[in-house]
């Protein structure tokens, strides 16, 4: 995609995302939007008590939440909202390395945004190091608001 033009149908500043995210799992998990480029959106998330699996490292479902989370949310601001919403689809994750504290940061960058489906690159990096953490790709549907209630 393109730096030169925002790709985005609904402009909006991260602190509004966040305020949207108020009583969801985002906001349980401590996932805070952080910043939203011309073909990018960011979050992070805090690796703690609520986000630790039991051997005390990151838990991978909470590194899926993120980026369901940021790919979802940006699949969103693609499409024109009094007409369309677009919910997740299927979701494939690869760990590739551990952290035990501090936080980590995805970004989601769209790889196809069709008219019936988005495909979104979701990486996720620790942020004391910037070490790549885990590759994520996100299918959303998209979905018309004329045809809610049906299956």
């Amino acid at each position: 995609m393109s730096n030169s033009k925002s790709l985005w149908a609904v402009e909006v500043a991260p602190a509004a995302l966040n305020e949207y995210a108020r009583n969801t799992l985002a906001e349980t998990l401590g996932i805070v939007f952080t910043e939203i480029g011309p073909d990018y959106i960011r979050a992070r998330m805090p690796v703690d008590k609520r986000t630790r699996q039991y051997l005390g490292i990151l838990h991978g479902g909470a590194s899926v939440a993120l980026a369901e989370t940021v790919a979802s949310t940006a699949s969103n601001l693609v499409v024109n909202p009094q007409t369309h919403y677009c919910v997740g689809l299927e979701i494939n994750a690869n760990h590739l390395r551990s952290v035990r504290e501090g936080y980590v940061w995805a970004e989601a960058r769209p790889i196809h945004l069709g008219r019936s489906t988005h495909v979104w690159d979701i990486r996720i990096y620790e942020e004391a190091t910037s070490r790549l953490v885990a590759i994520v790709r996100h299918t959303v549907i998209v979905l018309s608001r004329l045809n809610q209630g049906v299956s």
